[in-house]
Formats: C-alpha cells, sequence, structure tokens
C-alpha cells in the first residue's frame, strides 16, 4: 500500500538526537533557540516562540494577542478541530464562516458577511489549508476596515507563499505545527511566530508557566515548552524543507496533467498568487461515489483519506455548545465530496503513476 503520509526519518535527525542525548540537556536549551531562529529565517517573520505542538501554539497565539474570556473569535469550521478548540481554551466564543469552495480556505466575503452580522469580533484565525494560502490581501483589507486581531493557522503551509510573501508573516501572529505527518516536522512541536515583540515576550512567559525571571511569574502561564530533543529532530528537518517542498509541486504537477479532465473528479485549483506546498493533495469527488472511489484506490493500493469529514460545529462537542449543521453549506458540501490522496516527497516515479492509474482506472 502507498501511504497517504509519511515521515522521514534518516541519518541526520539520528545523528543530532545522539548528541543531544550525550549533551544530557534534554528539555530547553541551545537546540530550541537554533531552531527558534531557524523557523523564524524560513517563515518571514521577527520571532519565533518553540511550544510543544500546533494546538499550544494556538492558544498562545491567541493569549499573547489578548484574547480573553467571553471575546468572539471567527474562523472556518474546515479545519482540524483545533483550530476552533483553541478559542474555546481561552474562555472565548467561536463563530463560523463558509469556505471558498475552490480552495476550501475562509471566504473572505462570508467572513465579512459574520464581521457585518457579528459586533465586536475580535479576532479572525483563518486556516492556510492543505498548503494553500488564503486570499490574504482581501483579510489584509478586512483587518484593516473592522479592526481585528489577525491569526495564521498555518499548521499545513510550510513555505507556501502569498504574493512572494511567506505565510505566518501577514497577521499579528501565527501558529505552526511540526507534527509528525506534516510537511516537516519535530514528533510533536510548534511554534508562534510574529512580527511584534509584544507577543514574542508575552508568548514566551504564557508558554513557561508565566515566567518573567528566574524564580518570578507575572501572568498565569502554562508548560507549553519544546525539548531540545524534539528541537533538533526539526532543525535538520528544516534543512530538507526546500528540496521536499520541490518533490511535493513535482507530484502535484503530475497528478494534475494526469487527472485533468475526468469528470468525476476535481484537482485542487492552482495558486494565482503564491505557491501552494500540498500538505494534502485534495480532489473532490460527487458524495454518491466516494465510498466507492476510495475503495477502490485502497484496492489498488493507493492510501487515501478524508480531511475532513465534518464541519467542526457539527462535531458533538459543538452541537452541545448550540450549533447547527447547515450555517455554512460550502464547506459541509465539502466534508461530503474530498479525499486526499498521497503526494508526500518519499513517493518514488512508479509510486506517483499507480496513483493516477488508480484514480482514472475508476468508473463511477
Amino acid at each position: 500500500m502507498i501511504p497517504l503520509v509519511h515521515p522521514i526519518v534518516g541519518a541526520d535527525e539520528k545523528k543530532i538526537l545522539n548528541e543531544i542525548v550525550n549533551s544530557r540537556i534534554l528539555a530547553s536549551g541551545v537546540y530550541v533557540s537554533r531552531f527558534e531562529n531557524r523557523c523564524a529565517e524560513l517563515f518571514g517573520t521577527k520571532y519565533a516562540v518553540a511550544v510543544s505542538s500546533g494546538t499550544t501554539a494556538l492558544h498562545a497565539a491567541l493569549l499573547a494577542c489578548g484574547i480573553k474570556p467571553g471575546d468572539k473569535v471567527l474562523t472556518t469550521p474546515f479545519s482540524f478541530i483545533a483550530t476552533a478548540n483553541s478559542i474555546l481554551f481561552c474562555g472565548a466564543k467561536p463563530l463560523f464562516a463558509d469556505i471558498d469552495p475552490h480552495t476550501c480556505n475562509l471566504s473572505p466575503v462570508a467572513a465579512e458577511a459574520a464581521l457585518k452580522r457579528e459586533k465586536n469580533v475580535k479576532a479572525v484565525i483563518l486556516v492556510h489549508l492543505y498548503g494553500r494560502a488564503a486570499d490574504m490581501d482581501a483579510f489584509m483589507r478586512l483587518k484593516k476596515k473592522y479592526g481585528f486581531v489577525l491569526i495564521e493557522d498555518c499548521a499545513q503551509s510550510h513555505g507556501a507563499t502569498f504574493g512572494g510573501r511567506a505565510v505566518g508573516s501577514f497577521g499579528d501572529a501565527s501558529a505552526f505545527s511540526f507534527y509528525a505527518t506534516k510537511n516537516v516536522m519535530c514528533g510533536e512541536g510548534g511554534t508562534v511566530q510574529t512580527n511584534h515583540a509584544r507577543v514574542d515576550r508575552l508568548a514566551r512567559q504564557i508558554i513557561n508557566h508565566g515566567r518573567a525571571g528566574h524564580s518570578t511569574h507575572t501572568i498565569l502561564g502554562y508548560n507549553f515548552r519544546l525539548t531540545n530533543l524534539a528541537a533538533g529532530i526539526g532543525i535538520v528537518q528544516l534543512s530538507k524543507l526546500e528540496d521536499w517542498t520541490a518533490a511535493r509541486i513535482r507530484n502535484a504537477g503530475y497528478l494534475n496533467k494526469e487527472l485533468e479532465g475526468l469528470g468525476y473528479v476535481t484537482t485542487p485549483v492552482l495558486p494565482e498568487n503564491g505557491k501552494a506546498v500540498y500538505h494534502q493533495y485534495t480532489v473532490r469527488v460527487p458524495q454518491k461515489v466516494r465510498k466507492a472511489f476510495m475503495q477502490h484506490l485502497q484496492k489498488r493500493g493507493v492510501g487515501c483519506g478524508v480531511y475532513y469529514p465534518y464541519a467542526i460545529y457539527r462535531q458533538p462537542l459543538y452541537r452541545d455548545l448550540g450549533f447547527r449543521s447547515g450555517i455554512c453549506p460550502e464547506a459541509e458540501r465539502a466534508s461530503r465530496e474530498v479525499v486526499s490522496l498521497p503526494v508526500h516527497p518519499a513517493l518514488t516515479r512508479k509510486d506517483i503513476e499507480t496513483i493516477a492509474d488508480a484514480v482514472k482506472s475508476f468508473r463511477p
């Protein structure tokens, strides 16, 4: 079976782990600082704060940007649940606006309608889904018009750009994930990134028990720190990001060409103003054939998956909070149609040909 995801761990990662183990400094230290500096450099921000996961990055970013209990925060319903859960962690109120059906990213048109309808929205979290940038021109105009805090969820978009600028560098803060299945990884980890010194300072306190000095704690904080062990893996992985991204783009380009014109498959829309990095290669098929389509792929030895089978507000947790179905119809439609195919850099030429042939041989 060709796996949908394939974390790549080799001799370089093992070498740095051995180096860190021999140093006996396993918790946060110099490797964490090196990892932070490299993330800031690669993703176009002045500051990067290493944290224990992408989820804690979102939580800390919101808190560092001043989100408080009762604040309204608008986001997409079509993402991993952590995007919205981070709002709940702050005691804030999540609101949802629909997605653009062509990109599956938060729609600026739907977001503005929600901003007009819901007064005093304090923040917006957008997600650069599947490794493709959201429409940052539109969202920066909305930010200027409505005055909200803008958080970028970059968990799937390491190295993606919009207008030649790295995603994660536009908003007040951004959150990256380095979970084991991401384009580059630490096993588990994340960063809060920002161009604002105050956000950086507060984030560093929040992730380290509110510490302002060696034994002085001035705010309520958490233990969201990253270890040297995880950072070491991340340092090595970041050195390979450019080559791995190029491989993802090549693989996606091959699939786009081979699958073009198939009446039962809609391939990803290519970005007009940026670089997509294809964390997932996600096609859309009619709801009535999706199950059969995925079974066909699996029988042909091709792994596949659905990201995401439910709009977030349709999850039991959110239904219990009073959310109802139907509020974002494009997100619900996407959840019934999307299928992700392998696109990772470990694929061989034979693998990518097998994937394309499996899709083309399906008969709906």
